[in-house]
């Protein structure tokens, strides 16, 4: 028997489906409306004897209990063995001793993050002054209401050096894990105290939905004004896009994913309806974060990051690891489509969404093709009167992006459109192009 047959033999279907479609009893079989398409008439059937399940609507799709869970969390076949394996209590693949010690100890740090997590939430709605006020900063200031602060689990670290340390120390965890786990410093003195004191909460989860650390913004003058976990061995944040969990289905059906820059313009957005919205959490979009999205999910990228300074610089490295993933014909050959959006008034989209979220789907169809937002970015700050050296030098830092991100059918427009913006011959801009 192989791992796959022994993980059906072990998990029912009707009892895995259960847990995210509200399955009634039909005869022999199972019924229930479509979880993958809107339909008011039932027509995915889950047959018990077979342990699959069709649709006999719009998706004409079916298949056994792999099938479904791939098709459902947007996994690939190795996720699906892992984590119904997991399940079904199955050892996909032989493990070493170090390995197996290995995973046990991750799997108690998220224990420790998950636990802690709780506890920040529990002490948001506290009827301690120090809580409500905190409550009141976010729902006034950050416009959260009460349902996204339950949904999202945002909560709130006292003003206290030991507080979340006390908390975890009484549940058995050990001072040297949930340090590892980013949540104590020890320092030099030995002395270990809780890192985040007095700032509201926001848990960050990878794309499982497991929590692997949390951001944390001032509710006061202090500095930082944000403040992340530090990289653990279950948090690298150049690996995360914030809100993936919840955004991973709405991204998959609209084929589009929305990337800004925090955790507070996702919620906003979220809270707002837009649920195709994810961060890359103030660092520039790096490969790893590209490649959870496109092109299995997303056909388009849309960057949308602040309009300030350090936004528009993330933006420019966001472009420049853009431009050096698709020369490595990764989003040439899958056509991912890479836009930018800029948000009218120099606002970020978490002011924006606050002030008029009705607009957002508006502004999104602005969103500028990566070659029209290059050539403005890179020309806009020349003098009508540049010499061509200053023209020569914006065209070469504007073409290996051109000729990255475009195909063929739009790159003669393209190079057409830099030769008038730099009254410059297109032959020349074709030659430094080959020359790159």
């Amino acid at each position: 028997m192989s791992v796959a047959q022994e993980i059906k033999a072990r998990l029912d279907i009707v009892e895995y489906i259960q847990q995210y479609v509200p399955l009634k009893k039909s005869g022999r079989h199972y019924k229930a409306c479509c979880p993958f398409h809107s339909e008011k008439t039932p027509s995915f059937i889950v047959n018990t004897e077979t342990q699959s399940w069709r649709c006999f609507g719009a998706c004409s799709e079916g298949g056994d209990i792999f099938n479904f869970a791939m098709k459902l969390h947007s996994w690939d076949f190795r996720q699906a063995l892992e984590e119904l394996g997991r399940l079904a209590g199955v050892e996909v693949r032989k493990q070493t001793p170090q390995q197996r010690e290995e995973i046990q100890y991750e799997e108690r740090l998220r224990d420790i993050l998950r636990t802690a997590a709780e506890a920040f939430h529990s002490a948001l709605l506290q009827d301690a002054p120090d809580s409500q006020a905190a409550l009141q900063y976010a729902v006034e200031r950050r416009g959260f209401s009460l349902e996204t602060i339950e949904k999202y689990q945002i909560g709130f670290a006292v003003d206290s050096w030991d507080n979340l340390l006390i908390h975890l120390r009484e549940i058995g965890y050990k001072d040297d894990d949930i340090i590892d786990a980013g949540l104590a410093i020890r320092n030099d003195k030995g002395r270990i105290y809780d890192r985040f004191r007095n700032r509201l909460i926001i848990p960050i989860r990878d794309e499982r939905g497991r929590v692997v650390g949390f951001g944390a913004r001032a509710l006061g003058d202090e500095h930082p004004k944000y403040l992340n976990s530090p990289q653990t061995p279950v948090f690298d944040k150049s690996r995360l896009l914030f809100g993936l969990d919840m955004a991973r289905e709405s991204i998959r059906q609209s084929g589009i994913a929305i990337i800004v820059e925090g955790y507070m313009d996702v919620i906003q957005a979220h809270q707002a309806g837009y649920m195709n919205v994810v961060a890359q959490m103030g660092t520039a979009l790096t490969e790893p974060q590209l490649k959870l999205i496109a092109p299995r999910h997303a056909q388009r990228i849309i960057l949308a990051l602040d309009a300030d300074e350090a936004g528009q610089n993330a933006m420019r490295r966001s472009l420049e690891v853009a431009r050096q993933v698709l020369q490595d014909d990764y989003a040439g050959r899958l056509s991912v489509d890479i836009r930018i959006l800029q948000i009218p008034g120099a606002k970020d989209p978490d002011d924006f969404l606050r002030a008029t979220p009705e607009q957002w789907p508006q502004i999104v169809e602005t969103a500028l093709p990566i070659a029209d937002f290059i050539i403005n970015l890179e020309t806009e700050k020349l003098p009508p009167d540049a010499s061509i050296q200053e023209r020569e030098r914006a065209a070469r830092a504007i073409l290996p992006l051109l000729y990255a991100s475009e195909d063929n059918l739009y790159r003669k427009a393209n190079i057409q459109k830099l030769a008038m913006r730099l009254r410059i011959q297109e032959a020349d801009l074709l030659a430094w192009a080959e020359e790159q």
